[in-house]
Parts: structure tokens; C-alpha cells; sequence
């Protein structure tokens, strides 16, 4: 009999507002650290907490995959009209459903950890996938006295140790 395979999938989402390389390095050190098959960058249209993006849906889609050509593990995918919702757990669940025999770890940066409380149903979210957090700026202590890292069991959350890269999305916008 032929075991089934088992798929280990990174989910990074955002509004990648634009994409940059801190996006692909943490990518990477995720696969490497975790042996994760592939890493689904999910854009949302609009981050629930900003007023507005400043570059198109269709135009961060586009620089996105741009950006990731040589990094075939990673897949740009835009899927908030199938699952009906630009929430993370919203859309966590219908990958989920898609992508059966599958284990999920959703990575972020360490300063979406501080407010990740205020995330709806984020307490849903260790439940289903593995939290990786890669830190950012420093953001590590402040992490700590944070409710979520308070409440989620440290079996299902990690911090990442990596060489940072010091960019952010709004940096680049203002240049």
C-alpha cells in the first residue's frame, strides 16, 4: 500500500504593499528551518487595520510574482473571493479545506504578534497551523507582554532566529 504525502505548506499573508526581499528571506528561512514544501503568499485587497493601500491589487499581485521568479517554493495566491473574507482565519480554514494531509504554519513579523489579539478569531488560528514569528526590530520583548503570546500554548508558537533584513513595505513606499 502507498503512504500518503504529507505536505507542509507557509502561509504569509498581507497586503504586501509592495512585496520586498524581507518577505522572500523570511520565506526562505522558514522553509529551511521548517522543510516546508511550498509557501503561499496570500494578498489580501485591503488589511482590515489601514484605511487604504497604495498601490492596486492587481498592481502588488503583479510585482509580487515578479518578484518571486526565482523562488519557485513560493506561490502568490489572491483567494479572498472564494473564501468569501480577507480575515486570516477566514481564509486559514479554506486552505485548510483545500489542501488535505497537509500541516499549515502561518508566519509572521514579530510587530503583528503584538497586535495579533485583535485579530478576529485569532485565538482559532494556533488551533489549526503552527505560528512562526520572525523578529523585527526588536519587537521580541515587547512580544512577550503581549495577550497573544500570553494565551497561546509555546508548543504552537515559535520565534525564528535569523539575520534581519531592515526593510518594511512602508519604507518603500515613501521612496
Amino acid at each position: 500500500m502507498r503512504k500518503k504525502l504529507h505536505n507542509k505548506i507557509g502561509i504569509l499573508g498581507g497586503s504586501f504593499d509592495p512585496a520586498h526581499l524581507g518577505h522572500i528571506k523570511i520565506s526562505k528561512e522558514a522553509k529551511k528551518k521548517f522543510k516546508l514544501n511550498k509557501v503561499f503568499w496570500v494578498i489580501t485587497k485591503r488589511n482590515p487595520f489601514k484605511k487604504k493601500c497604495f498601490y492596486t491589487l492587481r498592481r502588488r499581485i503583479a510585482l509580487s510574482k515578479k518578484l518571486i521568479l526565482r523562488n519557485k517554493f513560493i506561490e502568490v495566491v489572491y483567494i479572498e473571493n472564494k473564501c468569501k473574507s480577507n480575515r486570516t482565519y477566514k481564509y486559514i480554514k479554506y486552505l485548510c479545506k483545500k489542501n488535505q494531509n497537509t500541516d499549515f504554519y502561518f508566519i509572521m513579523g514579530a510587530d503583528n504578534l503584538v497586535s495579533f489579539h485583535k485579530w478576529r478569531n485569532w485565538q482559532e488560528i494556533p488551533k489549526i497551523c503552527q505560528i512562526l514569528v520572525f523578529d523585527r526590530d526588536n519587537f521580541k520583548s515587547e512580544c512577550l507582554k503581549s495577550i497573544a503570546y500570553k494565551k497561546i500554548s509555546k508548543k504552537r508558537l515559535k520565534f525564528i532566529k535569523f539575520k534581519k533584513v531592515n526593510i518594511s513595505s512602508s519604507q518603500l513606499r515613501k521612496i
